[in-house]
């Protein structure tokens, strides 16, 4: 993002009285540490997607030769 817009958003920002400020605030501090977040997540995905893949085309194989069985819920 550019200077000019990070000065714009405080410039409304600074508009607005000190409580909402605060509100504004906290919120995006809120976002931003979801946004990270999900990008971490995303990389992850990423970084393992070979591996996931590879394992469901295991587990399709298993399940067609008959080495698969329904998971049991209760024994978890």
């Amino acid at each position: 993002m550019s200077s000019e817009n990070i000065a714009t958003v405080i410039k409304m920002m600074e508009s607005l009285p000190e409580t909402a400020q605060e509100q504004l605030v906290e919120h995006l501090r809120e976002y931003i540490e979801n946004l990270r977040s999900e990008l971490e997540w995303d990389g992850l995905v990423q970084k393992t997607q070979n591996k996931l893949v590879q394992a469901a085309r295991q587990a399709k194989q298993d399940i067609a030769a008959g080495k698969a069985k329904p998971m049991d819920y209760d024994q978890l």
